[in-house]
């Protein structure tokens, strides 16, 4: 086994330290960081429709916001989640990985439906969190500004962090932490203001307050519903955990926590005597400032909502690269415009997200209608998050007891969360049921599918071809092909290999080589796995490669191929010059060739409706997906892209029997 392929500086996550802190709150807590910004002016807004604004509303309202900061935010992802971490990285595929081999086959429906609902939050997000910065400006006096505007700057605005994902965000990043240090400190201060106008707010700390309303408002879910707002940032702070560290995300955590509450606080003071204002238009957020203080608010507050939506944004491309490598989505291109990899972009991914951002900037105008849909995603995934939470704590044999009441007290939370924004569905959540739903199925079909055409695949023992490959390369009368010849396999056991390739070699166009390369790779549950290991089958001749990567690690085969090659050809394994005299004499390396094979045709007769439909959305999404040779990172000069028959098995053409026809019939 070899060692590490390649290696690079990693920031040190599990170390408590100023910079690992500064970079949280850079990082981490930029969506729930700006919630304030949109969830007290949703919370006046439902008690209006429910006819009860008073002061006990409020003061219960406030008592619900803090309380959910505390259990849900605190305990279940800040002091609970973040153990749940598979060798540092964090997020519902890490935490999915971690009991994936457990025997509930069901689970992995659970994985597809959280990443999808958080992808669909990826949407939503910057849509909501520009355009509710935005609209400050409204609070402007003399200023009369229309949603055209605001649509327009909110549009640019969106453009503009999307077109510069290809460019990377490596410079830009070193300002995120300190920008969210004001941020918060901002948010702190003119809580403190204004709480001092009303403190007997102060009386929200006490959980009757919010029981009292729960209990006693007949519109209670409506309420739950833009109370919920307030922690939507939670599952992004899980899934941050790689880029930060546990110990950095709970330190940073409790200044956040403390700056939220006492905005909260201050919003609320300013609310009870001033709540009319908001049924015309005014945000409590900007509500309760000076007015020579809301065009630098506005400006801070956009600069927050940009940092979220970075956030946001790293984070799809985050679950789409980890889908890839759990087969849960076709391989695409990554790029690292900046050489880091926690920079990674993903063309297609980058385009469809703004595409979808704009579309529902232009559908909802106005962010007070995001909110449903903001909501309802998040809870879906909250709630796949605790089932698979579950599993983790029994496969880490805590106590009953305790996995017993995490599930009580967390399923009644999310479920009474997951209803308050269901009601709401025509109203704007079904936009989330869309994205994510489209998702979602798209991951099923494209997993399942691969299943499907698995069951198809024939695959043969490889030492049983060795000495007719040995006679192709000794048989001059085969045009050579290529000295390296390359093919890519997904055999499990590591004596097999697909008939395909037997069938490439020998009678698509027999394909006489040097040197026969059969490259595997092997997921592992260690994100970061990154290692190799050479099965020599037929010494001189036939190799098998197989590449040990973790789901962190993007597959960029063609440069770990290479290097294994400058690895065999610096012990002598192989030549480390051309095989042809008048390039040898100049030192010119051998050449190397893929082959890259596609299956086709599956005969329906054989497949049930079900396999049928999730075979085209498979193709569907392949379609949609990069090519092989580009997701592999492969140039397309060396790369042959061949069709063969699905079923076919190399020594002798299958054929059905009519009676066999006849039992795939019925």
């Amino acid at each position: 086994m070899s060692d590490v392929l390649a290696g690079g500086h990693h920031f040190d996550t599990k170390k408590l330290s100023f910079i690992g802190i500064l970079v949280s709150l850079g990082i981490v807590f930029g969506d729930i960081g700006t919630s304030p910004l949109y969830v007290m002016s949703a919370i006046i807004k439902s008690g209006k429709e429910a006819q009860m604004i008073s002061e006990e509303y409020i003061e219960g309202a406030l008592s619900c916001i803090i309380w959910t900061l505390t259990l849900q935010t605190t305990i279940k992802y800040v002091l609970i989640s973040l153990r749940a971490d598979n060798k540092g990285e964090g997020g519902i595929l890490a935490l999915f990985s971690l009991v994936k081999k457990m025997r509930m086959k069901w689970l992995y429906l659970i994985a597809i439906i959280g990443a999808s609902a958080l992808i669909a939050d990826g949407v939503i997000t910057p849509s909501l969190t520009v355009m509710a910065s935005i609209e400050g400006l409204k609070q402007i006096d003399g200023l009369e500004l229309g949603i055209s505007p605001i649509l327009g700057i909110t549009t640019v605005i969106l453009v503009f962090i999307f077109v510069v994902q290809q460019f990377g965000t490596s410079f830009i990043g070193k300002f995120f932490g300190p920008v969210m240090v004001i941020w918060f400190l901002f948010l702190g201060t003119m809580g403190v203001i204004n709480l001092q106008y009303h403190p007997e707010i102060l009386k929200s700390f006490n959980p009757y307050y919010a029981f009292k309303l729960i209990v006693n408002s007949p519109n209670a879910l409506w309420i739950l519903g833009a109370v919920f707002l307030c922690t939507t940032g939670a599952e992004a702070l899980y899934s941050d955990l790689g880029h930060c560290g546990a110990k950095n995300i709970r330190v940073s955590w409790f200044f956040v926590k403390i700056m939220l509450i006492l905005n909260y606080l201050g919003q609320g003071s300013w609310l009870l005597e001033n709540y009319n204002m908001v049924f015309t238009g005014t945000n409590p957020f900007f509500g309760m400032l000076p007015q020579f203080l809301i065009i630098p608010a506005v400006i801070l507050a956009t600069a927050a909502a940009i940092i979220a939506s970075q956030a946001l944004i790293t984070g799809s491309f985050t679950i789409f690269s980890e889908a890839m490598s759990l087969n849960f989505w076709p391989f695409q291109q990554i790029e690292y415009p900046s050489g880091l990899k926690g920079q990674m972009y993903i063309p297609r991914i980058n385009w469809g997200l703004l595409i979808m951002c704009i579309v529902v900037v232009f559908y909802f105008k106005e962010s007070v209608h995001m909110e449903a849909a903001y909501g309802l995603s998040i809870t879906v995934t909250m709630l796949m998050t605790t089932v698979l939470l579950i599993f983790w704590l029994w496969r880490n044999r805590v106590s009953k007891i305790f996995i017993g009441m995490f599930a009580l007290v967390y399923f009644a939370i999310e479920l009474g969360f997951f209803g308050a924004n269901i009601i709401k569905f025509f109203e704007g959540g079904w936009i989330t049921v869309v994205l994510g739903g489209f998702v979602a199925v798209c991951m099923y079909a494209w997993y399942n599918g691969r299943m499907i055409k698995q069951n198809f695949i024939k695959f043969v023992k490889l030492r049983d071809y060795v000495s007719t490959i040995k006679d192709i390369k000794l048989d001059e009368s085969i045009p050579k092909y290529a000295t390296n010849l390359a093919f890519l396999s997904r055999a499990k056991r590591e004596d097999e290999v697909e008939s395909k390739i037997i069938y490439s070699i020998m009678r698509a166009q027999p394909k006489r080589a040097d040197h026969y390369f059969i490259l595997n790779i092997i997921n592992q549950e260690d994100p970061f796995t990154f290692k190799y290991s050479i099965d020599e089958v037929m010494p001189g001749t036939i190799y098998k490669i197989n590449f040990l990567l973790g789901f962190k690690v993007d597959r960029k085969l063609n440069d770990y191929f290479n290097q294994v090659l400058a690895d065999m050809m610096q012990d002598g394994t192989i030549p480390d010059r051309s095989s042809h005299p008048s390039l040898r004499n100049h030192n010119v390396p051998p050449d190397l060739k893929y082959v890259i094979i596609d299956n086709v045709y599956i005969n329906d007769f054989l497949l049930t409706i079900k396999e049928k439909i999730t075979l085209n959305i498979y193709n569907f999404v392949k379609y949609i997906g990069s090519s092989d040779f580009k997701a592999y990172g492969l140039a397309p000069h060396n790369v042959l892209v061949e069709s063969v028959p699905l079923m076919y098995n190399p020594i002798r053409e299958d054929k059905i029997t009519l009676e066999e026809f006849r039992r795939y019939e019925s």
